[in-house]
């Protein structure tokens, strides 16, 4: 099915309680990337922006609902990866009142997204970076604002606050919940698809997307997480998750696996197959002491973007750790 078509399709939409909805994005398969509507008295938000080929699916929405584009106060991606932010521009066009809320390390690149598009290009090639993502386009400067690390914004009778959660990314904050308590954790939670869930509740694991994976700032951004009490995490990838001590542990344990398996290639010829293959044996371990049966092929294939991706950035985090 092409781009086109998908984005033709209503939004399809899951009502999580609390004002809040998740929006499967179909990015590249359904259940795999997601976006969050807040309905908070007359004030809408979306957290995350997503692809500009998802855009439609929000938009749809808001239609289906009779909510009116005029009400989102706030879009707001938890960083500037592509997959969360990439069609921050293309939405910004059709809600004439909302503003870009990104983080300061960020906002840049949303203003003029010229080095995201460069950046992507040179990994894809152009061809598939507007494949993927479609058109990445500018968020006028005076439309965009970026929270300090703890600040709260109104919205309804409410608020949400902002807090600094570095390890996937340095341009990355989490947004606070009250009303839920919850965290919208963007990647710093990281990946929890529904297709792995057992009767020992979900599975997660780290994503160490280029470049700025930061494994012990990650640690203390887990510490800070859990300094809140939450109830639910609320991911990009993929929905909520419930547990959160118990999870964040296991996030632990796969974080000091994959520094240890990086640390043991860093001086391999052949690193970056090494480290894939040993990324995969390690899923494929995991979700099989989680209780998962779904075959060995099935897994490989729901995760081999992920897998590839975070093969990339234990890389890059070898090459800086040497330089």
């Amino acid at each position: 099915m092409s781009n086109t078509k998908q984005a033709a399709m209503p939004a399809p939409a899951r009502d999580l309680g609390f004002g809040i909805s998740c929006i499967d994005t179909l990015q590249n398969r359904p259940l795999m990337a997601c976006c969050y509507l807040l309905e908070r008295g007359d004030d809408l938000a979306f957290i995350e922006a997503g692809t500009s080929h998802g855009v439609p699916r929000l938009l749809a929405l808001l239609d289906e609902r009779g909510l009116a584009r005029e009400r989102v106060r706030y879009v707001i991606p938890t960083h500037v990866h592509l997959d969360h932010a990439g069609g921050a521009g293309v939405l910004m066009r059709e809600l004439p009142n909302a503003q870009l809320i990104v983080h300061a390390r960020g906002a840049r690149h949303l203003i003029d997204p010229g080095k995201l598009i460069a950046g992507a290009s040179a990994v894809y090639g152009a061809e598939a970076v507007e494949r993927m993502y479609g058109e990445i386009a500018a968020v006028p400067e005076a439309r965009v604002r970026s929270p300090q690390d703890g600040e709260q914004l109104p919205l309804g009778d409410g608020t949400l606050q902002f807090v600094d959660t570095p390890g996937h990314a340095r341009h990355h904050f989490s947004i606070w919940d009250a009303v839920s308590r919850g965290f919208f954790t963007g990647d710093t939670f990281g990946l929890s698809y529904r297709e792995f869930d057992t009767a020992a509740g979900p599975f997660v694991m780290p994503t160490t997307t280029p470049v700025q994976f930061e494994p012990d700032a990650w640690r203390q951004t887990l510490d800070r997480y859990l300094s809140f009490a939450p109830q639910r995490m609320f991911l990009t990838h993929y929905a909520s998750v419930e547990n959160v001590p118990a999870l964040a542990q296991t996030l632990r344990n796969g974080i000091a696996r994959y520094e240890l398996m990086a640390t043991e290639l860093a001086a391999v010829q052949d690193r970056h197959a090494r480290l894939r293959r040993a990324l995969t044996d390690d899923v494929l371990a995991a979700v099989r002491a989680h209780g998962c049966r779904l075959p060995d092929a099935e897994v490989r294939a729901l995760l081999d973007d992920d897998l590839e991706l975070n093969a990339q950035g234990l890389g890059v985090w070898l090459d800086q750790r040497r330089a």
